[in-house]
């Protein structure tokens, strides 16, 4: 379990070594220019994950800090980000109500398991498992999360009362209520929507046509919700407007993170694995797609289970600091990099900020609607909606399409829990069926060369007793009777072939299901006289059919290079 040196479980002793005065400055000022930004944005994910807004705060503070000593990436910023936030409200939704103790506990406990099960990851170094959700799939749950969680925050915005876990639920609720809307609140969230989408797109333009420089203007563009906090939250209190029914976040406890403690109920934690393990996987996918992402831009290294620890050390910081389920998010961690973080002391600094924020600032929210907070998780998550994978997937790969169309069907119709399970079932079933049917090319040599091509695709000699097929893929139980078939079907219908070689280049292993299969085909080609052949077999292949019997029963030879085979087997004139 513990094959690398104790130190490398603690990155932070790597680049502190040479913290200077430099890093200094750049992480000064990308941890201010993210704790702005951090504020509303915790603040709006605790409402949408259905906790009581201080809980965003906290979960903000320990997590970054553990994160810094533990993950490998230096711009990677941890916190509640929309996708987990909705994933654990609907994990607990059907648990406790919103509002009480049970509620709160259960999200304490989500973010325990889901830590355990990370760290548990990292260390059995099962950082690999996330492959099995292809990118096709992560992007259409992103895209149907997105939809619901701004159709969730609608009710915010017109000041009513409406719920359900699914699009159609949402959608019905919202329709029934609407004669309950409050047209202060509505103007409120709507300006606020308005404002946000103006300051994402023209805000930066308009700074830089009145001479402030890049680097400023993009400051004061990610300070933008602040603006829009500040204001509404004046407004209410100056005009009394809660007293007309705008509903406000009301009295925010003032202090620092309170120690907490998860419940260890066996009762509660077998209702919150799964979801803790679908937030995990899904977590650590966004994670390591965009630490992996800002990395290369510095020729800086990610270690996939070190991230694993990191992001676990994370999730259970949280659980015992009043927080929940964190990962590393997308849009803070490119403002991070953007804003010049050095190293993982961004983020540290960026934890003090905040938790200066939830001791001196948490009485100035007490007037902040609900519905600006609604209207900022919205504009931040549309940003997560890309309905272009559609029509790419479609014109590169049906299968792809239709996974990707299925996990957004099933994700906007069942709820986040159904949608992540059959985006993880139809990516490993896509797996499956593409592997299922391998690519079989059946190969010649390109004359004046040493060299083999599919006879379909170039001008290539061949010989009509010598059958030469390169299989493009692994050979494991899935498609090991695809190829048997492959080869009594070509073989039936040419009686002139004397040999046939398996052109082994692109195998990287061949299971025991294969290695079976191998050997019915050499039993089958014996009984017609047809000889079985290998060649250009890989080393670590060699070495385990070497353990098998299969080689001393071959009828054929195995050749090094499938040129050897050619010319061994084919006559002179098929040569020329």
């Amino acid at each position: 379990m513990f094959s690398k040196p104790f130190a490398d479980y603690f990155p932070v002793l790597k680049w502190a070594r040479s913290y200077d005065g430099n890093a200094l400055s750049g992480d000064l000022m990308a941890a201010l220019i993210v704790t702005i930004m951090l504020i509303p944005q915790s603040l709006a994910y605790a409402l949408l994950a259905g906790l009581p807004p201080e809980a965003g705060l906290y979960a903000s503070i320990a997590p970054i800090i553990l994160y810094a000593i533990f993950g490998t990436s230096r711009a990677l910023a941890v916190g509640p980000v929309a996708v987990v936030s909705l994933m654990t409200a609907s994990a607990i939704a059907g648990i406790a109500d919103q509002g009480t103790m049970g509620y709160a506990v259960a999200a304490l406990t989500l973010a325990a398991l889901s830590g355990a099960i990370l760290l548990a990851m990292g260390l059995l170094k099962l950082g690999f498992l996330a492959n099995f959700l292809s990118h096709p799939v992560i992007g259409g749950f992103i895209t149907a999360s997105g939809i619901l969680i701004a159709t969730s925050q609608l009710r915010h915005l017109l000041g009513i009362s409406a719920g359900g876990d699914t699009l159609p639920e949402m959608v019905a609720s919202l329709v029934q209520n609407l004669d309950q809307t409050n047209a202060m609140t509505l103007a409120i969230g709507v300006s606020a929507t308005a404002f946000l989408f103006w300051v994402r797109k023209g805000l930066k333009p308009l700074l830089r046509r009145i001479g402030l420089g890049p680097r400023t203007a993009g400051m004061l563009t990610k300070a933008g919700p602040v603006v829009a906090v500040v204001a509404s939250t004046v407004a209410v209190w100056a005009f009394g407007l809660d007293a007309q029914g705008v509903r406000i976040v009301g009295i925010v406890p003032q202090g620092l993170p309170p120690l907490t403690l998860p419940s260890f109920s066996p009762d509660l934690i077998k209702l919150l694995v799964l979801p803790a393990l679908l937030i995990s996987v899904i977590g650590f996918v966004e994670s390591i797609s965009v630490a992996q992402t800002l990395a290369a831009k510095k020729r800086q290294r990610i270690d996939p289970d070190q991230e694993l620890i990191g992001l676990g050390a994370a999730n259970i910081g949280a659980a015992f600091t009043g927080g929940y389920p964190v990962t590393g998010g997308f849009a803070r961690s490119v403002v991070n990099f953007d804003a010049g973080a050095e190293t993982a002391a961004a983020g540290a600094i960026t934890a003090i900020g905040l938790a200066i924020a939830a001791v001196a600032l948490t009485p100035l929210i007490h007037f902040l609607p609900t519905a600006t907070l609604a209207a900022t998780i919205i504009v931040a998550v549309l940003s997560l909606v890309d309905f272009s994978i559609l029509t790419r997937s479609w014109t590169y790969s049906r299968a792809d399409f239709f996974s990707v169309a299925a996990t957004i069907l099933v994700t906007l119709g069942l709820g986040v829990e159904a949608g992540v399970s059959a985006g993880v079932a139809l990516s490993i079933a896509l797996h499956l069926y593409k592997t299922s049917r391998p690519h079989v090319a059946e190969v010649g040599l390109v004359p004046g060369t040493q060299h083999f091509r599919n006879i379909h695709r170039h001008k290539v000699l061949t010989d009509p007793t010598l059958l030469t097929l390169r299989i493009d893929e692994s050979l494991y139980f899935a498609n090991a009777r695809f190829l048997e078939d492959y080869i009594a079907d070509r073989v039936a219908t040419d009686c002139h072939i004397k040999n046939v070689v398996l052109m082994c280049s692109a195998i990287n292993e061949i299971d025991l299901s294969a290695l079976e299969s191998l050997e019915a085909i050499n039993h089958r080609l014996n009984t017609i006289d047809v000889n079985l052949n290998l060649s250009e077999v890989k080393g670590p292949v060699m070495d385990r059919l070497k353990k098998s019997q299969f080689l001393e029963s071959l009828t054929g030879q195995v050749f090094l290079s499938q040129y050897d085979a050619m010319r061994t087997l084919a006559s002179e004139q098929a040569l020329r």
